[in-house]
């Protein structure tokens, strides 16, 4: 696959396989994440892997409690409300892998570093015929202090991007898109 098929065939995958991602693919992907651009090449990445479907499971649990105390004040997530209210749902879609992509300081440029590393280890995943999808509605638990203790990532740092990493139980069909709007296109 190249670079191009990548890019095209890269879905957000939001059913898995129960099969575990094996530590030396999961290496692989990190390998290829850390190959990212970086602001002053600061490299301000850490990586936490939860492979523990217990822990992921209350790491959901308290996700959905805390995006419910969000959706009285936020409609996109209100949206989402009875999802997050139904007991079965887990906000991991039951991936057996989560990488967190975090950063071991907040800085002006951390947070753009972090989703250009995203990008790699998605793009990597998809060739290696893995399945991937960022959980935004993680954030605000990965971001607590003793969850933050539990990844490893300092006190100063930030979880910047949770993925879920897996072999999709089925393909997931393209999505249209739109063509791009440009703004402007300023020439001298």
């Amino acid at each position: 696959m190249n670079l191009g098929e990548a890019i095209h065939a890269r879905r957000a995958v939001r059913a898995y396989k129960p099969d575990a991602v094996d530590e030396s693919i999961v290496r692989r992907l990190l390998g290829e994440a850390i190959q990212a651009p970086s602001a002053m090449n600061a490299q301000p990445w850490v990586f936490s892997i939860v492979q523990d479907r217990a822990r992921l499971r209350r790491y959901s649990d308290r996700a959905k409690r805390l995006m419910l105390e969000l959706s009285a004040t936020e409609p996109k997530v209100r949206v989402y409300a009875d999802m997050l209210r139904n007991e079965a749902f887990n906000v991991f879609y039951d991936a057996g892998t989560l990488i967190v992509i975090g950063v071991r300081e907040r800085t002006a440029f951390s947070e753009a570093d972090g989703w250009l590393a995203a990008q790699n280890l998605m793009l990597t995943a998809c060739e290696a015929g893995l399945g991937t999808c960022c959980i935004g509605f993680a954030l605000s638990v990965l971001n607590l202090p003793d969850v933050k203790q539990e990844l490893s990532i300092p006190a100063e740092g930030a979880a910047i991007a949770p993925i879920i990493v897996g072999y999709p139980s089925s393909s997931v069909p393209p999505v249209a898109r739109q063509e791009p709007h440009i703004g402007s296109w300023l020439r001298g």
